[in-house]
């Protein structure tokens, strides 16, 4: 057997070989980074994790809580939609609450009508009755007291003309008619004086109490519409038609906590950033008219300088930008807030982490 064959499939893979070596060892440069690293521009800067947030006089995002639970109705806003305050952003199923709210009402209209009756008295129909009875007693009296003069004058001129039982029979009726007239008098001046001032009170107590128990349904009702509380941008929806809403939020099955229903933030002209120093690095801290930071953001080249605003002065425990609530790290942290000016030709979003140096002004 020849072994031609096989010498030649040893030189081709021999060749192959140090083909492959040769192409292998070849060094490639390197690709320039697509950004450069963050650096720190201070001599002695501190560094610190940075989140954006909206610049809003109080310094933070808006979560907003409904005050009552319920199902959500309607959704007014999408995220991104800028809405001035008072704007109704979220409706709350209030069938119940309305209903509630219009029939308190109705009883304090009611409860007015009742007053305003008791306040108009007497009514010009009612005086005009009442003095009609006093007319009538009055003409009632005369028939009488003339009847009785009558068997007077007949017994004074034959005496048996007239039985006592007749002249006592005239006398009586000529009393009941005395009585009468004076009862229809009273009538007419108890009318004429209005309403009991006792019973306009307790008129008066009664319409106050209905339109507080009015007012205090309206009040609640206007509860199930959540409003924008200021002037700004809608960050998040968490809820949707359907879902169920309480005080505590809406919860979220991701997380597995309960989360603020929307969270609002500020106009997006300018944005501040939080920075949490570490408790070791506080020290090192410049003092405040003397801080000068700048804020790198990630995957870009972008460094734009800040403007110190405050120091929350609490060092609490460290949260995880994770945003898990539950997550936290064994360190303490001071909050510092800075200011920026937004670049339109730049992306950046509440909640995004960026790079944070603070250095110290050079003495002058």
């Amino acid at each position: 057997m020849s072994n031609r064959p096989i010498f030649i499939a040893a030189l081709v893979g021999a060749a192959l070989g140090l083909g492959a070596a040769y192409f292998l060892g070849v060094e490639s440069a390197a690709q320039p980074p697509a950004f450069q690293p963050a650096a720190n521009p201070y001599a002695q800067g501190i560094y610190a994790n940075g989140i954006v947030e909206s610049d809003l006089p109080d310094g933070q995002n808006i979560s907003i809580y409904p005050e009552v639970s319920g199902t959500v109705k309607a959704l007014l806003v999408q995220e991104g939609a800028t809405v001035k305050a008072g704007t109704p952003i979220l409706q709350i199923e209030d069938t119940v609450p309305r209903a509630t709210a219009g029939q308190q009402r109705a009883q304090a209209q009611s409860a007015l009508a009742t007053l305003s009756a008791l306040r108009a008295q007497p009514r010009a129909e009612t005086l005009a009755v009442t003095w009609a009875q006093v007319a009538q007693a009055e003409a009632g009296l005369k028939t009488s007291q003339d009847q009785y003069d009558k068997q007077q004058r007949s017994q004074a001129i034959e005496p048996r003309s007239v039985s006592r039982e007749a002249i006592d029979n005239a006398r009586n009726g000529l009393n009941a008619a005395q009585a009468a007239l004076e009862v229809a008098r009273r009538q007419y001046a108890l009318t004429k004086a209005g309403a009991w001032r006792y019973d306009i009170e307790n008129a008066q107590a009664q319409y106050s109490a209905l339109s507080k128990a009015a007012e205090a349904s309206e009040a609640l009702l206007q509860k199930y519409t959540l409003r924008a509380p200021v002037d700004g941008v809608v960050l998040a929806v968490n809820a949707a038609v359907g879902s169920y809403v309480s005080p505590q939020g809406i919860y979220n099955s991701y997380t597995q906590a309960m989360a603020p229903v929307l969270l609002m933030g500020g106009m997006p002209e300018s944005y501040q950033v939080r920075c949490y120093i570490d408790e070791i690095l506080i020290a090192r801290l410049p003092s405040p008219n003397a801080i000068v930071a700048q804020m790198s953001v990630r995957g870009s080249d972008v460094k734009l300088p800040l403007e110190f605003v405050r120091v929350q002065p609490y060092v609490s425990p460290k949260i995880a930008l994770s945003n898990q609530r539950q997550e936290r790290v064994d360190v303490r942290v001071l909050p510092v807030i800075f200011r920026f000016t937004r670049n339109a030709a730049l992306q950046l979003y509440p909640g995004q982490l960026v790079d944070v140096y603070i250095g110290q002004k050079a003495a002058q």
